[in-house]
């Protein structure tokens, strides 16, 4: 019995070994790195990347202490473990990141300035660990804000980008890619797939901070993200890939905390992959002009994502979808659900086809579409509720607003839009009704409430309406109309199964196109 055991026990280490030595450690420090704040560790790093490389792969270890570093470039099965105490610095000499690599920026796709950690084309890569990144993007911002806008002739980068990138197919309304000093995104991963970014801190992002491409199976955990108040800086931005999980963390940034995106113009359609199959979950987000943002950059398409569990605290908007009339794409499929508000300040929910000024045209390859978006389980305070607001040619389709309870100055604002539901709503409403509508087609309203409800406007105003059913309401007593039909297209207005004994007027305006059955109504 005793050989058995001994026999058995060498074959487990003998099958182990293999997998001992692709796990193996790789100390900067070994390959001529600095932690101590002098030189720049950048070769360094890079040294203990091939190595690591070589052996088919493995850890490569930042201990504690401080190191200056210019981009890092990954290679297949390469995990960087920056431990607790260590901090990364990244220079912030725009030559450093030179040569300009293949690259994506506000879904155009470029050649331009590497991103400070970069990779192309690789599997099973991470960046983990208790340590500190920083890039340092102060010297960027002002330059890009201030320097180029200002500028008579190009610099030697703009005029390097312009060589590199002939033939881009720029949005279509001109910007920064005519301008040609694009900054880099802090972390971004092309055509990658097996990703782990977890635990880590990052902050001063030079523009977007955590920015995969074209990825499958991409987890980003336990991060923390802390941008100052600064342009672009945005949290986390997937873009066009596909199985993605975003949990437990912690973001306040200059810009969006979190975006789903998918390529901007011709640009984001000639390329035309999607981003799908999505998860965000147990997540708080302060500072941020959107807690969680779909687009404006979806030409991809944005397909199957699911919201949950988060805190937004102090953002200007909570969820927001946004597009407009050249973008093209679909959105599609998306599920929010148990969140938390506080403090936003201007709405809650946003789903804007109008993002930028554009006009009437038919439909084709560069109209966008919104559809199938599920909203439940809402709480907190806001300047808004909910804004939609479809296109004429393209009415945004099937959402519903289920078990919300909010304290707002304002309702929810509807125009373009069809199949549109709202069940169990409860307000507070400071000004404005409680829902205005207009240009809805297939409104359900049911079991709607505001607490406090206004004297001299109505609950619900609808304009150019067609087939409401508005049912199972108990409104308040001070609401002195609940309902108030303006325009000259309504129709098929059904209002049943109502308890308005506490409203002085059920109705007014255009009352043709209105069926009352089956209400209470207040004692005369």
């Amino acid at each position: 019995m005793m050989k058995k055991g001994i026999f058995a026990l060498f074959v487990f280490v003998a099958v182990l070994m293999p997998f001992g030595k692709a796990q193996s450690y790789y100390n900067v420090l070994k390959y001529g790195g600095k932690n101590d704040s002098t030189g720049t560790n950048t070769k360094a790093i890079a040294k203990a990347i091939d190595a690591a490389a070589a052996k088919g792969g493995g850890t490569v270890y930042f201990p504690a202490g401080k190191y200056i570093t210019g981009p890092i470039h990954f290679k297949s099965n390469i995990t960087l473990f920056i431990d607790a105490g260590a901090e990364l610095h990244f220079s912030d000499n725009f030559d450093d990141y030179l040569p300009m690599v293949e690259s994506r920026w506000e879904g155009t796709a470029v050649t331009n300035f590497s991103p400070l950690f970069y990779g192309n084309g690789l599997e099973n890569i991470a960046i983990v660990g208790r340590g500190i990144i920083d890039g340092h993007g102060k010297k960027w911002w002002g330059y890009s804000e201030i320097e180029v806008k200002k500028q008579t002739e190009d610099s030697k980068w703009q005029k390097e980008f312009k060589r590199l990138n002939p033939n881009v197919l720029a949005p279509d309304l001109p910007g920064w890619i005519e301008r040609g000093f694009l900054r880099p995104p802090f972390i971004q991963f092309l055509n990658c797939k097996n990703i782990q970014i977890k635990d880590i801190k990052i902050q001063n992002s030079p523009f977007w901070t955590i920015n995969p491409q074209y990825c499958d199976n991409v987890t980003v955990d336990g991060v923390t993200i802390d941008n100052p108040p600064s342009p672009n800086t945005d949290g986390i931005n997937p873009e066009s890939c596909s199985n993605v999980r975003i949990a437990n963390c912690h973001i306040s940034v200059g810009d969006d905390c979190i975006t789903i995106k998918s390529g901007k113009d011709r640009s984001g359609r000639l390329v035309n992959i999607p981003a799908e199959n999505y998860t965000i979950t147990n997540c708080t987000m302060l500072r941020g002009h959107g807690g969680v943002v779909i687009g404006s950059e979806m030409s991809g398409g944005v397909k199957n994502i699911v919201i949950s569990n988060c805190v937004f605290d102090g953002t200007d908007r909570g969820i927001r979808l946004k597009t407009a009339r050249g973008r093209g794409g679909i959105v599609e499929n998306i599920r929010v659900s148990n969140i938390v508000m506080r403090n936003i300040r201007d709405q809650a929910i946003v789903m804007d086809m109008q993002y930028a000024k554009t006009e009437v045209e038919p439909v084709s390859e560069r109209t966008p579409q919104f559809k199938n978006i599920y909203i439940s389980d809402m709480t907190g305070s806001t300047n808004r509720v909910g804004l939609l607001r479809g296109l004429a040619e393209m009415p945004i389709t099937n959402v519903s607003f289920n078990n919300i309870n909010m304290q707002a100055k304002a309702g929810f604002s509807l125009e373009n839009a069809e199949k549109i539901t709202f069940n169990n709503v409860q307000v507070d409403v400071a000004s404005e009704p409680f829902i205005k509508a207009k240009n809805v087609a297939l409104l359900e309203v049911r079991a709607i409430q505001n607490f406090t409800p206004l004297a001299d406007r109505p609950l619900l105003l609808l304009e150019d309406v067609k087939g409401v059913n508005i049912q199972q309401n108990y409104p308040m007593a001070g609401t002195n109309v609940f309902l108030e039909l303006v325009g000259q297209q309504n129709a098929d207005v059904f209002v049943h199964s109502n308890n308005f004994s506490q409203v002085k007027q059920i109705a007014t305006g255009d009352l043709g196109a209105a069926v009352m059955s089956n209400n209470i109504e207040a004692k005369k």
